[in-house]
């Protein structure tokens, strides 16, 4: 029979944003059965295990299941920027090298601004949060979703939770956190279904454009999986100021991390 165990816990950085106002930059006396998992004391204050990067238990750097027991010092960290913690056990040893995303329901137009950047990004407003984890696990993707229920899954192990509402600072968050300003490839993807889009002569094409599109235009694109035909066009220049604004904000903002605050 489990014993009843008390055990501290401390939150720092932006982990802190999803506790209550009056826990936040607090220790936190967490009642459990012990021995517990440490991800489970985690996840019920309400922070994602996907946002979690390094645990350290009295002292000592564990993983999500370690088990927690009574009188426990537990501190928990998010990701950090400019910090050198290669001593520690980190949660994820194994990175995904070339980032893939699915995002979830609520994500649509984010989905759509990271395909614009070149990167793999599935979206299904159809699908269920169980089939999402199983097909994001199968094809080792980073989750996006807005649904921290969704990121608390066991099965989930990359993962980002999206709290901001404007799908431009969605992705700038998204391109900081998955560090990806120096791996986007832009205008190389079909923004409406995901597949590559290749360079494709006019003549195989011309039935489908319009004869002032014909024109003006002598290179064009076309996408792998729809057959959607692109060119650079006046909307061309408006996201490619979209794409260059994203990557600077995303820089601006790696080059000033948050500090550790305890």
């Amino acid at each position: 029979m489990n014993a009843m165990a008390t055990a501290t816990i401390r939150f720092y950085e932006e982990l802190n944003d999803y506790l209550p106002k009056p826990l936040r930059r607090h220790d936190i006396a967490v009642r459990f059965d012990s021995p517990c998992p440490v991800r489970h004391l985690i996840e019920t204050q309400g922070v994602p295990h996907t946002e979690v990067e390094i645990i350290l238990i009295n002292g000592i750097s564990v993983d999500l299941e370690a088990p927690a027991r009574d009188a426990d010092r537990i501190s928990v960290y998010p990701m950090f920027e400019a910090l050198d913690i290669s001593p520690l056990l980190r949660l994820r040893p194994r990175p995904l090298r070339e980032p893939r995303f699915f995002a979830d329901a609520q994500l649509g137009r984010l989905a759509r601004h990271l395909r614009l950047l070149g990167f793999d990004t599935r979206y299904q407003n159809s699908i269920d949060d169980a089939e999402l984890v199983r097909q994001a696990v199968a094809e080792r993707r980073i989750i996006l979703s807005r649904d921290r229920a969704l990121l608390m899954r066991r099965d989930v192990s990359h993962g980002l939770h999206l709290r901001l509402d404007d799908p431009q600072e969605q992705l700038i968050h998204v391109i900081r956190r998955c560090d990806l300003a120096r791996s986007s490839h832009p205008f190389t993807r079909c923004i409406e279904c995901n597949h590559r889009i290749e360079a494709i002569a006019i003549q195989q094409v011309e039935q489908r454009l319009q004869p002032e599109t014909i024109a003006s235009f002598d290179e064009f694109w076309q996408c792998t999986g729809c057959g959607r035909v692109y060119w650079k066009g006046s909307h061309y220049e408006r996201l490619r100021q979209r794409v260059a604004a994203a990557l600077r904000h995303a820089a601006r903002q790696a080059q000033n991390p948050h500090a550790v605050r305890y």
